[in-house]
């Protein structure tokens, strides 16, 4: 982890310097949040909206590759410590491994997904997401299997692991379900699978889905994405706070990003923001 957060800094250090340098002589597309003039600051949140070198995107690239791929690997190094320390693997690592390997390869899979985010249409790439990436992302969130590893094995029952692996399906759905839709109606709103989604006109000239996954709350991916994360740590069992970090992170994490976007999309939108509000309620 040492490693991990030096090459966070040096990449980030890097990545500010040469934000100041022109690019076959042009300026290099900035972030708007990122370029203050506050030197920390912009350091932190990072100046450069999509830095490249050539045609090689560092911070979609940090963003999917290094922390995802490094975070399984660090997983199953777990189910192999409990296997070698116990001479078992319980089913509770198999759940918390396979959980988060789909998880993991379904951003992989769903690659391009990615682009219509706002880490990468609206962030700059400086330490705060080169941390999170190739720091944050895989020795915390890989902190179940580290828990499941280090105590005394137990197995759950029939029930309860079925009742597990109903709450990830669940939040699965939710999640790729309205991640996929908003994607391909953004592609294409002619699509067989969208075509047929209600929306409301702006003075923008864009149009918002009111139905489908989108017609139940404005934030439904953040309930899918969370509910997933549950499916994670309950396998940890309940005696001790620690397995629970993730579920209690990403709750302060999500509920900061809905803010972030109700006040970026009230920006954007003004009154057709506030008439989207009025016909889908929930969050």
């Amino acid at each position: 982890i040492t490693s991990a957060i030096l090459i966070s800094f040096i990449l980030s250090f890097y990545l500010y310097v040469t934000s100041f340098m022109p690019k076959n002589g042009k300026k290099k597309l900035l972030a708007k949040g990122g370029n203050t003039g506050n030197p920390i600051y912009d350091f932190f949140i990072g100046r450069e909206l999509n830095p490249r070198i050539f045609s090689f995107d560092l911070k979609v690239f940090c963003e999917l590759r290094p922390g995802l791929i490094g975070w399984i690997i660090i997983d199953l190094a777990m189910a192999m410590h409990q296997y070698e320390s116990t001479g078992t693997v319980t089913n509770g690592m198999v759940l918390v491994c396979l959980f988060q390997t789909w998880y993991v390869a379904d951003a992989l899979w769903f690659e391009r997904s990615i682009l219509t985010t706002m880490d990468v249409t609206t962030d700059g790439f400086g330490y705060m997401l080169a941390f999170g990436d190739l720091a944050w992302v895989p020795f915390t969130y890989s902190l179940q299997a580290r828990y499941l590893a280090s105590s005394l094995p137990f197995n759950w029952s029939i029930l309860a692991v079925c009742g597990i692996i109903a709450l990830k399906i669940i939040g699965y759905c939710a999640f790729r379900g309205a991640n996929s839709q908003k994607d391909q109606f953004r592609r294409d709103p002619n699509h067989p699978s969208v075509k047929n989604i209600k929306t409301i006109n702006t003075k923008r000239g864009t149009k918002l889905m009111i139905s489908g996954w989108w017609g139940i709350a404005r934030h439904i991916n953040y309930v899918g994405d969370w509910t997933m994360a549950w499916s994670w740590c309950l396998p940890c069992g309940f005696t001790h706070i620690v397995p629970f970090f993730y579920v209690i992170y990403f709750a302060i994490l999500l509920i900061h990003r809905d803010l972030r976007d109700e006040h970026s999309c009230k920006l954007k939108y003004g009154a057709d923001w506030d008439r989207y509000c009025s016909i889908v309620r929930y969050k």
